[in-house]
């Protein structure tokens, strides 16, 4: 049985790689996250289809005005895709902070994240 980990390979480094995953399909919307995703298959003109699930993250800082707020739900996003990345199709997903973050304590923000990001990568699981 493999780890769940998290490595540089399961990640979107590039500008062209975020820009092909948001040009995909919406799995999911919620509170606080739009989940997209771009199932690519290998060509002669695209060779370097992916092939396991890989995470983008995008946290504008006009929805999360601190630093601590917008890394925590980074973290909170990278450990609930970690847990599922090896359930996942082959696909580029983009988690995409998509309202203004209300005044509540990070805890309580945190908890509220991971629940819907579970949600979200259940459903992109289906």
């Amino acid at each position: 049985m493999s780890r769940a980990t998290f490595p540089a390979a399961a990640r979107l480094h590039r500008p062209t790689e975020y820009a092909a995953a948001l040009s995909g399909r919406r799995v999911a919307r919620g509170a606080y996250f739009i989940v997209t995703a771009h199932h690519a298959v290998a060509t002669d003109t695209h060779p370097l289809a992916p092939t396991q699930a890989r995470l983008g993250l995008v946290m504008a800082k006009r929805h999360a005005q601190l630093a601590s707020t917008r890394n925590a739900l980074k973290r909170v996003v990278r450990e609930a895709f970690r847990a599922k990345r090896l359930a996942l199709p082959a696909a580029d997903y983009v988690v995409r902070l998509h309202r203004r973050i209300e005044n509540i304590s990070l805890t309580a923000l945190k908890l509220a994240a991971r629940q819907e990001a579970d949600a979200h990568f259940a459903r992109a699981q289906k």
